[in-house]
């Protein structure tokens, strides 16, 4: 009997240790992040890689955002009228006074074409953009830095430049400069939302509103129309 409670208090004792290592900044916790980035290459495994993360490392999931909204309807709600919204002031006033091409060209085989536009929507935009992206950028790289750099005013200003950043140079790979300009903009404005609220269920939803937006503008051939709706 008492080889069996202490075999299990072994076991936990490891178990605690190895969570502890996962949540910091040694060797362990540096591995976990890189293992985490790499799944980028196959998003959104590296939101995932995040979930398991904060099971193994025993992180409560309210450091990364996983927050039980007060309104499950009511923050579906704010966070599709908030995507919709944004991403039409961006495609109709912010983009084309960046001198940004009407159309995306890196999606413009969506024009007409059904079936990727469908694919698209509901996997590219929201299980990637809206669970994958936010779970990382968001949910993870904030719940990291806070972690390194504290939670004052001064920090989480750092953190939101930073996560922006690096959420921009994804973009860019595929986007060029254009598509890394714009993620700059919505990365600061979901990380400042984010670091205001701590929940990220809402910035889901509005992230893959966004992109379903865009979709739905390009799909339609709307782009150009859109992009000189304000400035002809």
């Amino acid at each position: 009997m008492n080889n069996t409670a202490g075999t299990a208090n072994s076991y936990s004792t490891a178990h605690d240790r190895f969570a502890a290592q996962l949540r910091g900044f040694g060797p362990a916790g540096i591995l976990a992040t890189l293992v985490i980035a790499a799944g980028q290459l196959l998003a959104p495994l590296s939101a995932v890689l995040v979930l398991v993360w904060a099971r193994l490392s025993r992180t409560p999931w309210r450091e990364i955002g996983y927050v039980r909204p007060k309104s499950w309807i009511g923050s579906l709600g704010v966070g599709v009228a908030f995507g919709i919204t944004f991403k039409l002031l961006m495609k109709a006033i912010v983009m084309p006074l960046l001198g940004a091409s009407p159309t995306n060209q890196t999606y413009h085989y969506l024009v007409g074409n059904r079936a990727a536009a469908l694919l698209a929507a509901g996997w590219t935009m929201t299980v990637v953009g809206g669970f994958g992206e936010e779970t990382v950028f968001r949910g993870y790289m904030f719940e990291r830095l806070g972690k390194l750099l504290g939670v004052s005013p001064g920090a989480r200003t750092v953190t939101v430049l930073v996560t922006a950043a690096l959420f921009a140079s994804l973009h860019y790979f595929d986007q060029g400069r254009s598509g890394a300009e714009q993620a700059i903009i919505t990365g600061l404005v979901f990380g400042t939302v984010f670091a205001v609220t701590g929940r990220i269920w809402m910035l889901m939803c509005a992230h893959a509103a966004f992109d379903l937006t865009a979709v739905a503008i390009i799909y339609w051939n709307l782009e150009s129309a859109v992009a000189h709706l304000i400035f002809k």
